[in-house]
């Protein structure tokens, strides 16, 4: 008796759903995603029940003719592609033609289309949705409305529609009772299809996006003007980039602030590079020269926002991550983020972030999940590495001015005895004092730049771009005769601005006046901060020395970890470590750099490994005894109760000034905190 027989298509098509369909998010994610391949300039999202009774979808796209409506409810029809070499290069957010007969198959589906004839425009995902929509289009005289019942047609009837495709989505998993069980509660299930359509909103603000629930309008966005960038005019086969259009910054800023508020501090992204191109074939690969495969470079370009520091959540769920505006999760991109903010993160914080990465799309793969979550890059390293630069430069950056050029004062703290001490040679000597003199109290004008008089004038307060405030500021109930509060994403850092000592309370945290407002400095985290930057600046002009151990040691590593050590060696030598290969799998440890110190030979090489995962090539030379550095500055910084006069903190907000990353210990805590006049304003009263 035969065992092998071929599923009846319904059964095949619950199979594909369970894939596609998990939950009615994933029903909200395919239909939106069909509706921005179509065009549309505006969306409108419908849920009851948290998706469960109803789910409407309904678009002013290209819409579809009669033959393509029926058509498109069988396996693998689609518009999207032709041929098996277009998955190379996916330029669409869809592509399988699986999504329409999978959620047929398992719910009370009604489709209503109404074709826009546009044979003079490109074809989908070819160009952007304004091109498309602008044409003289020919609409179609009637529509037409498929009504299927758990993958049976039961209808097929002309309509009145306008312009455009609607999708009426009811009674999901209807006949599927065990899938139904397993759905989360009506609210949990609403949120999830709330953040993909956030996700969406984000990817494409020239797109207007309404969201209702139970009858409720949720949010209704409008659509940016003059936002005209699509995918294929963003990242091409050509392997050359655009020049970034300040309205594409500008509509992610308001469709941010439009989903998540104005109170975030942010800073603008914008970071342009090459990586190398992948050959398809060994033959291709072969008919190449030498010069030309040198040459061969693809563009790659990262934009958007991200927290200024002291931004930081518990968790990554405010990390919104694009690959040619297609929202996506990748592990490697989120350890390039970390890298990126290195020492101006607390451990277990994690950044937010709205990130668009544009590369060529014959440089990631998009078809390796089947609810296409996840990508791969052809060269995740250099893709990696690319990032963490853009992310770091973005953050140093932030305090003005070019940190190549960045000189360390050698100006040290003057402590309460007149002696001057070396800030590395060894820790300083504190004598304490009974009283903080305050007359002496200086006020900070910025390096090479006159003070300003001082408030010439009243000035409304600009929001700090740091993240540090708790409270949210207020907008005031009546009209403000000051000027009109700046977007904090263009507020000045907080040390460009001049500074004035107003005290210090409990002998920790120095009171200085700002024209924005109050700011506290930590004066044991911003000395930490200054010996820190001062001592990796003082090892790396000497070099990274390597020690010789009396005794080296044996470490025998899985043959993935070997085979990436290996590759590392030349890096490793130039680091300080002396390790060689002594075997198939196992390493000599016979030298490190005298900051490191390693009792566990192979938990030492395994963290090794980590590092140099996490950091890439280019790693800094000091990067593996940072950690000891780090602990070595805490001990000799001042600390609580320790008095400083005038001139010693005159020379501690200089020496932070100068430094890469002024507002962060190397543990990641803030040396600086500001209090608005407005948050002051509102304490107190005189603002609701």
């Amino acid at each position: 008796m035969n065992r092998v027989r071929l599923l009846p298509e319904h059964v095949a098509n619950q199979i594909a759903a369970g894939e596609v369909v998990e939950r009615p998010a994933s029903v909200v994610k395919e239909l939106v995603e069909n509706a921005l391949d179509a065009g549309a300039a505006r969306i409108s999202v419908e849920i009851q029940a948290g998706g469960r009774s109803l789910i409407r979808v309904t678009d002013d796209g290209l819409g579809m003719s009669r033959d393509d409506a029926l058509l498109c409810f069988e396996r693998h029809a689609t518009s999207k592609i032709r041929r098996a070499e277009d998955l190379h290069a996916v330029l669409t957010m869809g592509f399988r033609g699986e999504a329409l007969p999978s959620i047929a198959s398992v719910s009370r589906l009604t489709l209503t289309t109404r074709e826009r004839e546009a044979s003079d425009v490109p074809p989908s995902g070819g160009a952007p949705a304004e091109d498309r929509l602008k044409a003289g289009l020919q609409t179609a005289a009637e529509g037409t409305q498929v009504v299927i019942n758990g993958g049976k047609i039961t209808e097929v009837k002309a309509a009145g529609s306008a312009p455009g495709t609607s999708v009426e989505v009811r009674q999901l998993f209807f006949n599927l009772p065990a899938r139904r069980k397993f759905l989360r509660s009506e609210e949990t299930e609403r949120a999830h299809i709330q953040h993909y359509l956030m996700l969406a909103a984000l990817a494409f603000p020239e797109v207007a996006f309404t969201f209702t629930h139970d009858g409720r309008t949720v949010w209704q966005l409008p659509a940016a003007v003059g936002q005209a960038s699509s995918l294929s005019s963003s990242a091409t086969g050509t392997g050359k980039m655009p020049v970034l259009p300040s309205s594409r910054l500008e509509a992610l800023r308001e469709r941010m602030r439009g989903l998540h508020g104005g109170d975030l501090k942010l800073l603008a992204v914008d970071s342009t590079g090459t990586i190398d191109v992948v050959s398809d074939t060994d033959a291709e690969e072969a008919a190449l020269t030498q010069s030309q495969i040198a040459n061969r470079k693809s563009q790659i370009r990262l934009w958007g926002f991200i927290g200024a520091p002291g931004v930081a959540r518990s968790t990554r769920d405010d990390q919104n991550l694009f690959v040619n505006r297609r929202p996506v999760e990748n592990r490697g991109l989120n350890f390039a983020l970390l890298e990126g903010y290195h020492t101006a993160l607390m451990k277990g914080r994690y950044p937010v972030c709205g990130l668009f990465l544009e590369i060529d799309p014959a440089e990631v793969d998009v078809n390796i999940h089947p609810a296409k979550r996840e990508v791969k890059f052809h060269r995740e390293r250099d893709v990696r590495q690319f990032v963490a630069e853009a992310v770091r430069q973005t953050l140093l950056k932030f305090h003005g001015g070019e940190t190549s050029n960045i000189q360390h004062s050698t100006s040290n703290i003057e402590l309460g005895r007149s002696e001057r001490v070396e800030a590395i040679g060894r820790p300083f000597e504190v004598k304490p004092t009974p009283e903080f003199s305050t007359p002496s109290l200086p006020s900070f004008p910025l390096p090479a730049k006159p003070i300003p008089e001082w408030p010439s004038r009243p000035v409304e307060q600009k929001p700090l771009p740091m993240g540090f405030a708790t409270t949210r500021p207020a907008a005031p109930t009546a009209p403000d005769p000051r000027p009109q509060t700046p977007n904090p994403i263009a507020a000045s850092p907080l040390l460009s601005i001049p500074l004035r000592v107003v005290g210090v309370i409990g002998r920790l945290y120095v009171v200085l006046e700002s024209d924005r407002g109050l700011v506290l400095m930590d004066q044991h985290a911003a000395h930490e901060r200054v010996l820190f930057e001062q001592m990796l600046n003082r090892l790396e002009q000497g070099g990274a020395a390597s020690q010789r151990l009396l005794l080296p040691e044996t470490v025998e590593l899985s043959p993935r970890d070997a085979q990436f050590l290996r590759g590392q060696l030349p890096v490793l030598s130039r680091l300080g470590v002396g390790l060689a290969e002594f075997g198939d799998r196992t390493f000599l440890l016979d030298a490190l750099p005298p900051f490191v110190k390693a009792a566990d030979a192979r938990r030492f090489a395994l963290e090794l490994v980590d590092e140099l995962k996490a950091a890439g090539e280019s790693v800094n030379s000091l990067r593996l005894g940072e950690h000891t550095i780090a602990k070595t500055v805490c001990r000799h910084a001042v600390k609580a109760n320790d008095p400083l006069n005038g001139p010693e903190l005159e020379n501690l907000v200089n020496d932070l000034r100068r430094c890469a990353m002024p507002y962060t210990c190397p543990h990641g805590r803030p040396t600086l905190i500001e209090m608005s006049l407005r948050e002051l304003e509102k304490k107190f009263g005189r603002t609701q």
